[in-house]
């Protein structure tokens, strides 16, 4: 965090101080979890729909924090604002005042942004001080507690931008407006919530309709709703993809016999191999994607395929693989899921079949997809079908459409099962799994199957 004391705090967040006996404390981080201040740290109190943050200042305080940003006074040193969610943005745009020097990448997509945002990360640090979210902190809170994590000595500021509503990137890119902006794809997450791809477009566009001139968008060239976004800004357009028409273009992709992606890329008139250690056809549009921002940003094409050939997994639960002693590999992608995300995962799965071996998938509901959820749902268990999985595990209630479409799909009894939960799940699998099968875990985060790979590699362990 960059050198600022409360009385700065107070003044760049708009707020009046109450119950502060010295301002000129010196602030030297921040954060909205109670449970994960450190000493000297902002602690900012929101109001949510399951807890109201101002009741945790005084635990917060205990552990260290110095200030709050709250909207009523908590009895400790509190910043009181209107909206402290919009407080915290304030500082975080007068964080980004500050450094001049930083460049700002920001993308979104309705998947792969985390993914991708790793990779990006992973190459600007060759650059120079890189900050990036760990994780997903893609929201208004989650964005601006990122930018506090710069320092003067950062260069490269990568931000994840997410959106369930026309309006929202716009605020994002108002607290931190890009110098480069990535868009990967629009697709069906958040469907139910925005009502179709065009809104789902039209939320996702906003990100490079808030370039400068001097800025840079870049978009998918092998998506048709993305490649239209080039007409929203006057900034350089650099198109990445498997299109002939990208900037950044890979061809001859290939997936080893562990489903990890070799392809070559070009861009500029000069061409590199590429072997990713991720797991996944998609990772290689990923990879593309990063390649064209660090290309935007100096770096050499040979020094791109390097680094993106050495680069592994950072946020958790993103196909991860782990192999049990009995011989069983694990592929925990269980963080998020959406039926375009799902697809790919299922078709790795197919990929990493081992001879001999078989492939379970454990698949549980994929939320917010309104009217289409059933459709969609239906659509991928007759997908692990015909991608000729051994056996589909469907979990939870909202996963009962994807079982149906499994069950119809198949020609044989037992090919598609059903469980209420994630512990059944495990139970199940516990009377199945043997050495040389590939189990795929997969769901949207709430319904917490990460815990059905943790079993797995625990108990086996």
């Amino acid at each position: 965090m960059i050198a600022i004391d409360i009385a700065g705090v107070a003044a760049a967040c708009a707020g009046t101080l109450v119950d502060c006996p010295d301002p000129s404390v010196p602030v030297t981080g921040a954060t909205a979890d109670s449970r994960r201040v450190q000493p000297g740290d902002l602690y900012v109190a929101i109001v949510g729909e399951r807890a109201d943050g101002h009741g945790f200042a005084a635990a917060a305080h205990g552990a260290g924090a110095v200030v709050t940003i709250g909207s009523r006074p908590t009895g400790q040193p509190t910043i009181v604002v209107d909206d402290p969610v919009a407080a915290l943005g304030r500082l975080a745009t007068h964080t980004l005042h500050a450094l001049p020097g930083a460049r700002v990448v920001a993308l979104t997509g309705s998947s792969g942004k985390t993914t991708t945002k790793d990779l990006i990360a992973g190459l600007l640090e060759d650059l120079g001080p890189t900050v990036a979210p760990a994780g997903s902190f893609n929201t208004e809170v989650g964005l601006p507690l990122t930018i506090l994590r710069a320092t003067e000595a950062t260069r490269f500021l990568v931000l994840e931008m997410g959106a369930r509503g026309v309006g929202h990137i716009a605020t994002l890119c108002g607290i931190a407006r890009p110098d480069v902006s990535v868009v990967l794809n629009v697709g069906s997450a958040h469907l139910g919530e925005f009502g179709s791809r065009a809104a789902i477009a039209a939320a996702k566009g906003e990100i490079v309709e808030a370039l400068g001139e001097g800025g840079a968008a870049v978009l998918n060239a092998d998506d048709p709703l993305v490649a239209a976004m080039a007409a929203r800004t006057s900034a350089r357009v650099v198109r990445f993809g498997a299109s002939p028409i990208a900037d950044v273009r890979m061809d001859h992709l290939e997936l080893d016999p562990l489903a990890r992606p070799a392809f070559t890329l070009h861009a500029g008139g000069a061409s590199a191999p590429v072997q990713l250690q991720m797991v996944g056809e998609h990772m290689a549009a990923n990879a593309c994607a990063a390649a064209a921002v660090a290309l935007e940003l100096g770096m050499p094409l040979a020094r791109v395929a390097e680094l993106l050939g050495a680069a592994t997994p950072r946020s958790q639960w993103r196909m991860e693989v782990a192999t049990t002693p009995g011989g069983v590999t694990v592929v925990n992608d269980a963080y998020n899921a959406n039926p375009e995300s799902m697809r790919a995962a299922l078709r790795a799965l197919a990929a990493m079949r081992q001879p001999g071996g078989r492939t379970i998938a454990v698949l549980g509901e994929m939320k917010e997809l309104g009217a289409d959820s059933i459709a969609e749902h239906d659509a991928i268990g007759r997908l692990a079908v015909r991608l000729d999985v051994w056996r589909t595990i469907a979990v939870g209630q909202g996963a009962r459409p994807l079982f149906l479409g499994a069950a119809q799909e198949g020609s044989w009894d037992g090919e598609a099962q059903w469980v209420p939960d994630a512990e059944a799940a495990v139970a199940m699998l516990r009377g199945l799994l043997r050495a040389g099968d590939v189990v795929l875990v997969k769901a949207s985060r709430s319904v917490g199957l990460e815990q059905v790979a943790r079993a797995l590699l625990e108990e086996a362990g």
